[in-house]
Protein backbone atom coordinates (compact mmCIF):
# COMPACT_ATOMS: atom_id res chain seq x y z
CA UNK A 1 0.00 0.00 0.00
CA UNK A 2 1.22 3.10 -0.78
CA UNK A 3 -0.23 5.34 1.81
CA UNK A 4 1.77 6.25 4.59
CA UNK A 5 0.43 4.71 7.91
CA UNK A 6 1.68 5.67 11.61
CA UNK A 7 0.68 3.63 14.59
CA UNK A 8 0.04 5.62 17.35
CA UNK A 9 0.92 3.66 20.72
CA UNK A 10 0.30 5.78 24.15
CA UNK A 11 2.71 4.36 26.79
CA UNK A 12 2.80 4.93 31.26
CA UNK A 13 4.84 1.93 32.94
CA UNK A 14 4.85 -0.23 29.70
CA UNK A 15 8.62 -0.97 29.84
CA UNK A 16 8.27 -4.82 29.46
CA UNK A 17 6.32 -4.34 26.38
CA UNK A 18 7.90 -1.83 24.48
CA UNK A 19 10.87 -3.82 23.01
CA UNK A 20 9.06 -6.67 21.46
CA UNK A 21 6.21 -4.46 20.50
CA UNK A 22 8.34 -2.29 17.80
CA UNK A 23 10.05 -5.43 17.22
CA UNK A 24 6.73 -6.79 16.32
CA UNK A 25 5.85 -4.26 14.14
CA UNK A 26 8.48 -3.85 12.32
CA UNK A 27 8.70 -7.29 10.83
CA UNK A 28 5.01 -7.19 9.48
CA UNK A 29 4.86 -7.31 6.01
CA UNK A 30 3.01 -3.61 5.77
CA UNK A 31 5.07 -1.40 6.38
CA UNK A 32 3.95 1.07 8.75
CA UNK A 33 5.62 3.66 10.86
CA UNK A 34 5.26 3.94 14.69
CA UNK A 35 4.51 7.34 17.30
CA UNK A 36 5.08 6.19 20.89
CA UNK A 37 3.28 8.75 23.16
CA UNK A 38 5.04 8.29 26.63
CA UNK A 39 3.63 10.57 29.06
CA UNK A 40 6.73 10.87 31.24
CA UNK A 41 6.70 7.13 32.85
CA UNK A 42 8.57 6.80 35.80
CA UNK A 43 9.60 3.22 35.15
CA UNK A 44 11.58 4.70 31.90
CA UNK A 45 9.72 3.63 29.12
CA UNK A 46 10.49 6.96 27.58
CA UNK A 47 14.17 6.56 27.74
CA UNK A 48 13.38 3.18 26.17
CA UNK A 49 11.34 4.57 23.28
CA UNK A 50 13.93 7.06 22.77
CA UNK A 51 16.58 4.16 22.46
CA UNK A 52 14.35 2.15 19.91
CA UNK A 53 14.15 5.81 18.12
CA UNK A 54 17.69 6.12 17.07
CA UNK A 55 17.86 2.72 16.40
CA UNK A 56 15.24 2.30 14.15
CA UNK A 57 13.85 5.02 11.23
CA UNK A 58 10.10 4.05 11.75
CA UNK A 59 9.79 4.54 15.40
CA UNK A 60 9.35 8.21 16.40
CA UNK A 61 8.24 9.41 20.04
CA UNK A 62 6.27 11.74 21.61
CA UNK A 63 6.98 12.87 25.01
CA UNK A 64 4.39 14.46 27.60
CA UNK A 65 5.27 15.87 31.21
CA UNK A 66 2.78 13.88 32.76
CA UNK A 67 0.10 11.35 32.79
CA UNK A 68 -3.25 13.46 31.61
CA UNK A 69 -5.44 10.55 29.90
CA UNK A 70 -5.54 8.26 27.27
CA UNK A 71 -7.49 10.67 25.20
CA UNK A 72 -5.22 13.95 25.23
CA UNK A 73 -2.52 11.30 24.56
CA UNK A 74 -4.13 10.43 21.35
CA UNK A 75 -4.88 13.64 19.98
CA UNK A 76 -1.40 15.14 20.68
CA UNK A 77 -0.01 11.98 17.97
CA UNK A 78 -3.48 12.58 15.96
CA UNK A 79 -2.02 16.15 15.85
CA UNK A 80 1.48 14.61 15.55
CA UNK A 81 0.69 12.56 12.57
CA UNK A 82 -1.85 15.24 10.45
CA UNK A 83 0.98 17.48 10.62
CA UNK A 84 3.56 15.48 8.74
CA UNK A 85 0.53 14.05 6.16
CA UNK A 86 0.33 10.65 6.93
CA UNK A 87 -2.67 9.07 5.45
CA UNK A 88 -3.70 6.46 7.51
CA UNK A 89 -3.89 6.79 10.97
CA UNK A 90 -3.84 3.96 13.75
CA UNK A 91 -4.60 4.05 17.63
CA UNK A 92 -3.36 0.76 19.36
CA UNK A 93 -2.60 -0.04 23.48
CA UNK A 94 0.83 -0.69 24.15
CA UNK A 95 0.63 -3.80 26.08
CA UNK A 96 -0.15 -6.83 23.62
CA UNK A 97 -4.28 -6.25 24.19
CA UNK A 98 -4.15 -5.83 20.34
CA UNK A 99 -2.10 -8.20 18.27
CA UNK A 100 -0.15 -6.44 15.71
CA UNK A 101 -0.65 -8.81 13.38
CA UNK A 102 -3.60 -7.57 12.60
CA UNK A 103 -2.90 -4.72 11.32
CA UNK A 104 -2.60 -5.65 7.61
CA UNK A 105 -6.28 -6.13 7.57
CA UNK A 106 -6.57 -3.08 9.02
CA UNK A 107 -5.03 -0.82 6.00
CA UNK A 108 -6.54 -2.73 3.63
CA UNK A 109 -10.32 -2.29 4.74
CA UNK A 110 -9.39 1.33 4.91
CA UNK A 111 -9.36 1.28 0.97
CA UNK A 112 -13.23 1.53 1.06
CA UNK A 113 -13.31 3.54 4.58
CA UNK A 114 -13.18 6.14 6.17
CA UNK A 115 -12.43 4.53 9.79
CA UNK A 116 -11.82 0.87 10.50
CA UNK A 117 -12.67 -0.11 13.75
CA UNK A 118 -11.16 -3.48 15.45
CA UNK A 119 -14.08 -5.73 16.95
CA UNK A 120 -14.32 -8.13 20.04
CA UNK A 121 -17.56 -8.54 19.28
CA UNK A 122 -18.66 -8.71 15.33
CA UNK A 123 -19.79 -12.33 14.25
CA UNK A 124 -19.24 -13.83 18.14
CA UNK A 125 -17.02 -12.92 21.40
CA UNK A 126 -13.21 -12.79 21.03
CA UNK A 127 -11.62 -11.53 24.74
CA UNK A 128 -9.23 -13.37 26.38
CA UNK A 129 -8.22 -13.33 30.19
CA UNK A 130 -11.44 -11.57 31.23
CA UNK A 131 -13.05 -11.86 34.12
CA UNK A 132 -17.06 -12.40 33.36
CA UNK A 133 -18.27 -8.96 34.80
CA UNK A 134 -15.47 -6.94 32.69
CA UNK A 135 -16.85 -8.74 29.85
CA UNK A 136 -19.87 -8.36 30.55
CA UNK A 137 -19.21 -4.52 31.09
CA UNK A 138 -17.87 -4.08 27.79
CA UNK A 139 -20.73 -6.06 25.93
CA UNK A 140 -23.57 -3.95 27.82
CA UNK A 141 -21.58 -1.01 26.81
CA UNK A 142 -22.16 -1.57 23.28
CA UNK A 143 -25.62 -1.96 23.94
CA UNK A 144 -25.87 1.66 25.70
CA UNK A 145 -24.41 3.28 23.20
CA UNK A 146 -26.16 1.59 20.14
CA UNK A 147 -29.90 2.02 22.10
CA UNK A 148 -29.00 5.81 22.68
CA UNK A 149 -27.34 7.17 19.88
CA UNK A 150 -27.96 4.90 17.08
CA UNK A 151 -24.35 4.19 16.29
CA UNK A 152 -24.30 1.45 14.28
CA UNK A 153 -21.15 -0.54 15.26
CA UNK A 154 -20.92 -3.59 17.93
CA UNK A 155 -17.48 -2.62 19.81
CA UNK A 156 -17.95 1.59 20.58
CA UNK A 157 -15.46 1.42 23.26
CA UNK A 158 -12.92 -0.42 21.64
CA UNK A 159 -8.90 1.20 20.85
CA UNK A 160 -7.42 -0.59 18.09
CA UNK A 161 -8.87 1.84 14.50
CA UNK A 162 -7.58 3.08 11.72
CA UNK A 163 -8.32 6.62 10.42
CA UNK A 164 -8.27 8.01 7.01
CA UNK A 165 -6.62 11.24 7.37
CA UNK A 166 -9.67 13.00 5.51
CA UNK A 167 -11.57 12.26 8.16
CA UNK A 168 -9.17 12.94 11.14
CA UNK A 169 -9.07 16.18 9.71
CA UNK A 170 -12.82 16.51 9.83
CA UNK A 171 -12.85 16.56 13.12
CA UNK A 172 -12.62 19.46 15.59
CA UNK A 173 -10.21 17.73 17.89
CA UNK A 174 -10.09 20.99 19.90
CA UNK A 175 -13.82 20.24 21.08
CA UNK A 176 -13.26 16.24 21.88
CA UNK A 177 -13.19 16.60 25.55
CA UNK A 178 -13.51 13.20 26.75
CA UNK A 179 -10.69 11.17 27.91
CA UNK A 180 -11.06 7.52 28.76
CA UNK A 181 -13.22 4.79 26.75
CA UNK A 182 -15.69 7.53 26.31
CA UNK A 183 -13.01 9.41 23.63
CA UNK A 184 -13.40 5.91 21.53
CA UNK A 185 -17.19 6.52 21.67
CA UNK A 186 -16.72 10.24 21.13
CA UNK A 187 -14.55 10.03 17.41
CA UNK A 188 -16.59 7.45 15.89
CA UNK A 189 -19.80 9.13 16.88
CA UNK A 190 -18.68 12.25 15.68
CA UNK A 191 -17.19 11.08 11.84
CA UNK A 192 -20.70 8.64 11.70
CA UNK A 193 -22.87 11.77 12.13
CA UNK A 194 -20.92 13.56 9.36
CA UNK A 195 -21.52 10.38 6.82
CA UNK A 196 -17.82 9.37 6.81
CA UNK A 197 -17.79 5.59 5.86
CA UNK A 198 -16.89 3.15 8.96
CA UNK A 199 -16.51 -0.10 8.92
CA UNK A 200 -15.10 -3.23 11.47
CA UNK A 201 -13.23 -6.07 10.90
CA UNK A 202 -12.86 -8.71 13.84
CA UNK A 203 -9.69 -9.16 16.28
CA UNK A 204 -8.86 -11.24 19.40
CA UNK A 205 -8.39 -8.95 22.26
CA UNK A 206 -5.94 -10.59 24.99
CA UNK A 207 -5.81 -8.53 28.33
CA UNK A 208 -2.29 -7.71 29.22
CA UNK A 209 -0.40 -10.23 30.91
CA UNK A 210 2.46 -8.03 31.69
CA UNK A 211 1.25 -4.29 33.89
CA UNK A 212 -1.72 -3.11 35.54
CA UNK A 213 -4.87 -1.99 33.59
CA UNK A 214 -5.81 1.62 33.52
CA UNK A 215 -9.53 1.10 33.91
CA UNK A 216 -10.94 3.27 36.63
CA UNK A 217 -14.74 4.13 38.02
CA UNK A 218 -13.96 7.76 36.29
CA UNK A 219 -13.35 5.99 33.06
CA UNK A 220 -17.16 4.29 33.31
CA UNK A 221 -18.86 7.41 34.72
CA UNK A 222 -17.51 9.58 31.62
CA UNK A 223 -18.62 6.71 29.42
CA UNK A 224 -22.01 6.60 30.44
CA UNK A 225 -22.43 10.24 30.58
CA UNK A 226 -20.76 11.21 26.75
CA UNK A 227 -22.93 9.21 25.15
CA UNK A 228 -26.21 11.34 26.35
CA UNK A 229 -24.29 14.78 25.33
CA UNK A 230 -23.57 13.22 21.67
CA UNK A 231 -27.56 11.86 21.45
CA UNK A 232 -28.43 15.83 22.16
CA UNK A 233 -25.33 17.75 19.79
CA UNK A 234 -26.98 15.17 17.00
CA UNK A 235 -30.31 16.82 17.45
CA UNK A 236 -31.73 13.82 19.49
CA UNK A 237 -31.45 11.75 16.35
CA UNK A 238 -30.18 8.27 15.94
CA UNK A 239 -29.03 8.50 12.47
CA UNK A 240 -26.38 10.83 10.47
CA UNK A 241 -27.01 14.59 10.15
CA UNK A 242 -24.20 15.38 7.70
CA UNK A 243 -23.90 14.69 4.66
CA UNK A 244 -22.87 11.04 3.21
CA UNK A 245 -19.22 10.89 2.37
CA UNK A 246 -18.51 8.79 -0.75
CA UNK A 247 -15.29 10.27 -1.89
CA UNK A 248 -13.16 7.56 -0.68
CA UNK A 249 -10.53 5.86 -2.71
Amino acid sequence: MSDRALVIVPTYNERENIRPLVDHIRALPSPVELLIVDDGSPDGTGEIADELATIHECVHVLHRTKKDGLGRAYLAGFQWALERNYELIMEMDGDFSHNPDDIPKFLEAAKESDLVLGSRYCNGIRVINWPLGRLMLSMAAGVYVRAITGLPVSDPTGGFKCFHRRALSALDLGAVTSNGYSFQIELTHRLWRQGYRISEVPIIFTDRFVGSSKMSRNIVWEALWIVWRLWFENGLCRWPTGEIRRDAT
